[in-house]
C-alpha cells in the first residue's frame, strides 16, 4: 500500500477544472482549454506523498523549472504560455502555477544516466546493464558513465513505483520514429544541462523529462513538458565531493529519504504503514538543499 498519506482536496477556483491530483502538482484546465498547473509543496518518496510539506518548494520547482526551459528551447520548445496568476486564484498561488499548452503527453518517462546510481546500479549489480544495455565492469555506485544513456521508464499512478523499461519496449509503444525522437532529444537536452550544472560545480547524475506532441499547420512538434532539470526529477551532486564507490552527498531529496530509512524516523519502508511526519530540522534542511540547487544553478539569490 502506498499513495497520498493524507490526499488534499482540490482548490475550487471559477473558470477552472479541476483535472488531476498529482504527487507534487495539481492540474486545471482554464475555459480556453489551457492546462494551469500548480506545484505544490508536497513531497513524495518511496511512492509516498508525505504528509509534511517544504515550504516554498513548489516556488523553487517552478522558478529552476523556468530558467531551464529559457536555457534549452532552441533544443526542443516548451510548454510554457504564461506565468500569470489566474483571475480568482488564491493568492499561495502565485510564483508556483504555470498555464500551459494542451498537449499529447508521451507515456513514457525520458531518463538519462551520466552516472550509475539508484535502480541503474541495482540493475547493473545483477546484470551488468541498465535498461538492457550492456556496461562495462568495474563501476560502483557514483561512477561515471563512458557516456549518457536513455534510461525510459513507465509512467506510474500515485502510489505505483516507475519501471525501468527497454528502449524496445518504447518503440514498440510509441513507434521507432518517435522513440528515436525522444532518445535523441533526451541525450541532448541532458548533455546541454550536465555542461551548465559542471560549470557551477554540480554534477547532474541523472534525470527524467516528459515530452508531448503539440499539432501545428506543419505537424505534430515535440515539446518539453512539466517540471525540466528540478531536485524533484534530477540528481543533483556537488561536484567537489564526488567520489564513486559510496553514495553522493546530493541537493535532492534524498536527505528525506536517508532520514525515512534511519531508525530515527521509526518506520519500516517494507511494512503497509504510511511513513511519519517530518521533524522540523529535516524540514528545514530539505527547504535549504533546494534552494541552494537554485542558487547554484541560476547565480540568482532566494526571495
Amino acid at each position: 500500500m502506498s499513495g497520498f498519506v493524507e490526499k488534499p482536496e482540490p482548490v475550487q477556483v471559477p473558470g477552472l477544472t479541476h483535472l488531476h491530483t498529482g504527487k507534487v502538482r495539481d492540474l486545471y484546465r482554464n475555459e480556453a482549454g489551457d492546462l494551469v498547473m500548480v506545484a505544490s509543496d508536497r513531497l513524495s518518496a518511496y511512492d509516498w506523498v508525505l504528509p509534511t510539506e517544504i515550504p516554498d518548494k513548489g516556488r523553487v520547482l517552478t522558478r529552476l523549472s523556468l530558467w531551464w526551459f529559457d536555457r534549452l528551447s532552441d533544443l526542443v520548445p516548451h510548454h510554457v504560455l504564461s506565468t500569470e496568476l489566474p483571475a480568482g486564484a488564491p493568492a499561495d498561488w502565485a510564483g508556483r502555477t504555470l498555464v500551459c499548452k494542451s498537449l499529447n503527453m508521451v507515456p513514457v518517462e525520458c531518463v538519462a544516466r551520466g552516472y550509475l546510481t539508484g535502480s541503474g546500479l541495482v540493475e547493473y549489480d545483477a546484470s551488468r546493464t541498465v535498461c538492457g544495455l550492456a556496461l562495462p565492469e568495474g563501476l560502483s555506485d557514483g561512477s561515471e558513465l563512458p557516456a549518457p544513456i536513455f534510461t525510459p521508464a513507465t509512467k506510474a499512478a500515485v502510489g505505483d513505483h516507475d519501471e525501468n523499461v527497454s528502449y524496445e519496449e518504447v518503440a514498440r509503444q510509441v513507434g521507432a520514429e518517435t522513440a528515436a525522437l525522444l532518445r535523441q532529444t533526451t541525450l541532448a537536452v541532458y548533455s546541454r544541462a550536465r555542461d551548465i550544472a559542471r560549470e557551477r560545480g554540480i554534477i547532474l547524475a541523472d534525470t527524467k523529462f516528459e515530452f508531448g506532441f503539440e499539432s501545428t499547420p506543419e505537424g505534430d512538434r515535440l515539446v518539453i513538458a512539466d517540471e525540466v532539470l528540478t531536485p524533484d526529477s534530477s540528481r543533483f551532486w556537488p561536484a567537489d565531493q564526488w567520489q564513486p564507490g559510496r553514495a553522493q552527498p546530493s541537493y535532492d531529496k534524498q536527505f528525506v529519504r536517508d532520514w525515512l530509512t534511519s531508525p530515527a524516523s521509526g518506520w519500516d519502508r517494507k511494512s503497509e504503514q504510511p511513513p511519519p511526519a517530518l521533524p522540523q530540522e529535516v524540514v528545514d534542511a530539505t527547504r535549504a538543499k533546494y534552494i541552494e540547487a537554485y542558487e547554484l544553478l541560476t547565480g540568482n539569490t532566494w526571495s
